[in-house]
């Protein structure tokens, strides 16, 4: 078995405003640098449409319904204050949820060891009923619930390491046994959320808050010590990684000081825990990352440390 890639040029057609930092030029390095002789033998495949089925294992149809009617034919439209949606938008989120579902699917009926979805918008940010941060439907989220659904895994980890925590995901899963949420992040930043003390009702919240300026070690120290004894002792059938890449010290949008081996790091951690636990089954989701040479090497370091384990 082999790591599989999958994307699709709907990607591309998300449109933003000029100078928004959420842009197509992200797919394009991505998918530039994934071209590399490095990933030969990755295995690659497009994404396909997911249907409104499986968007509403964690968005109520009347929300996605929503943003369906609000779907522009021309232009773009402010949904939130920093996400809007252009006439691409929807197929562009679409295809996302459709990539993490079948990264689900390849992953568990063991036809890929693993995968990484190289799609955009991001997702992480998105709530059941609220579209915000550059995302509208909550890809990990999704994955997780499809892979209970569809192959009745009973536990499933989803690690977020970008740099924003993740409140849509933390959200949706809050009240839920089942499902691990454990993420890294800069507090106090974007979105407000995500102190340590925000644990969940069952204690299935796990916040690792970073500060402004904090580097490597700090990182690495906070996911020995927080994030994985708690996805080790979670015993998941599946991992699901929200990678954002946006912790990079390069990255405009924040201020922790990660470097591309860091995210390699962090990804080798989590394979060894997926080995034991969960047969080597992980998914990875691009998130967030807007310095398109850190988003490169970062994105080359955890890539290839999927395909090596």
């Amino acid at each position: 078995m082999t790591t599989l890639l999958i994307t699709h040029p709907a990607s591309l057609r998300h449109l933003t405003p000029p100078g928004h930092p959420e842009r197509p030029d992200r797919i394009r390095v991505v998918e530039q640098t994934l071209e590399d002789e490095r990933f030969a033998h990755l295995a690659r495949v497009e994404a396909p449409r997911a249907d409104l089925d499986l968007v509403t294992l964690c968005h109520p149809r009347q929300f996605v319904e929503a943003l369906i009617a609000a779907s522009p034919v021309t232009g773009l439209v402010e949904i939130e204050a920093d996400t809007t949606m252009s006439p691409g938008s929807l197929e562009a989120a679409l295809r996302g949820v459709g990539a993490a579902t079948h990264a689900v699917d390849e992953v568990m009926q063991g036809k890929a060891r693993n995968a990484f979805c190289a799609t955009r918008p991001p997702g992480h940010h998105a709530e059941s009923v609220k579209a915000m941060g550059f995302c509208f439907f909550n890809q990990a989220a999704i994955a997780a619930r499809h892979a209970q659904k569809a192959y009745g895994a009973e536990r499933v980890a989803i690690i977020d390491w970008d740099v924003h925590h993740g409140n849509g995901t933390q959200e949706i899963f809050w009240n839920d046994p089942s499902v691990l949420y454990a993420s890294t992040h800069e507090m106090p930043l974007y979105p407000g959320t995500g102190a340590a003390s925000e644990r969940g009702e069952h204690g299935t919240i796990v916040n690792a808050p970073l500060r402004a300026g904090d580097g490597s070690d700090t990182f690495r120290d906070a996911f020995e010590t927080a994030v994985l004894p708690r996805v080790d002792a979670f015993q998941p059938d599946l991992v699901i990684i929200s990678a954002g890449f946006d912790a990079h010290w390069r990255d405009p949008l924040a201020n922790i000081n990660l470097v591309e081996s860091d995210f390699a790091w962090a990804t080798q951690k989590l394979m060894a825990i997926a080995d034991r636990r969960a047969e080597g089954r992980v998914v990875s989701i691009l998130e967030g990352g807007y310095d398109l040479e850190a988003l490169s090497k970062s994105t080359a370091s955890h890539v290839l440390a999927l395909m090596r384990g």
